[in-house]
């Protein structure tokens, strides 16, 4: 690899981690400003979904940066996960509400996905059977 080209990826990591970090502290400020409880980095996700959804910023220049963070998510997650032994006693008292609330969160997602999903594709004919045919058929006829 030359200098030139290292200098170009260099360029295109260190974009995208501005461009992520600039969210992220734009996300910090307006939480700052907002009566509620809303986590920063929550806002700066959403202000970062916003600029790539209408595309006010190209996508290639966040990308580099979120594959490098994709990547290494589960290295992440480890700070997390041992501040979190720092609580041990008391998630160690709660577990029976902890289990109980996961488990209920859990179905009542599966629900709620089993039945948009069926809400948006109960009206395609499968290709191939002889239903979808008829039901092509059907139509044209009205």
């Amino acid at each position: 690899m030359s200098f030139r080209e290292v200098l170009i990826v260099g360029w295109q990591y260190l974009r995208a981690f501005v461009l992520i970090y600039l969210c992220l502290l734009t996300g910090n400020a307006i939480s700052s400003l907002l009566p509620i409880i809303i986590p920063g980095s929550i806002i700066g996700m959403l202000i970062l979904f916003v600029l790539l959804a209408f595309q006010l910023i190209p996508a290639h220049w966040a990308k580099p940066g979120c594959s490098l963070l994709l990547k290494n998510m589960t290295l992440l997650f480890l700070p997390i996960g041992v501040g979190v032994m720092n609580y041990y006693d008391q998630l160690s008292q709660q577990i029976i509400p902890i289990v109980f609330s996961c488990l209920i969160s859990t179905a009542i997602v599966m629900i709620i996905v089993a039945y948009s999903s069926h809400y948006v594709h109960h009206e395609r004919p499968i290709i191939g059977s002889a239903s979808g045919i008829k039901s092509k058929q059907q139509k044209q006829e009205k």
